[in-house]
This record gives structure tokens, sequence and C-alpha cells, in this order.
């Protein structure tokens, strides 16, 4: 089951799927940099760089318990 789920660089998980120009792009891995941003290495091949501040919107799996 998907969730669309508004996230952060707090908040951002590894295998979200962020639309950017309305392509879907999923979030390979995760880098802290300094106060607050994170660096996201897309599957496409793409760097995202989000700021402590950017809001964006992913597509999550929910995981089944």
């Amino acid at each position: 089951m998907v969730s669309n789920v508004e996230v952060t660089a707090a908040t951002v998980q590894r295998g979200d799927v962020i639309q950017l120009g309305g392509l879907p792009c999923r979030v390979a891995d995760l880098f802290q940099l300094s106060q607050g941003a994170k660096q996201l290495p897309l599957k496409s091949g793409e760097l995202l760089t989000m700021h402590a501040r950017t809001r964006l919107v992913a597509d999550r799996m929910l995981r089944r318990r």
C-alpha cells in the first residue's frame, strides 16, 4: 500500500518516490549535510539537496505489520 506524505530533510527516507518536474524519482540513499540539510542521490542518477526548510510530497510504501 502506498501513502502520499509530506517530507522534509528530517523525515525523508530511502525508497521514497518524489515527483520532480512531473517525473517520479526514487531516493536511493541519504547523506547528512550541515545545518540540517541532506543530499539525496536518486535512482535515476540525479543528486537532490534538501535544505532544512524544504518540503516535498512523496509516495511512501507502507510496511505491513
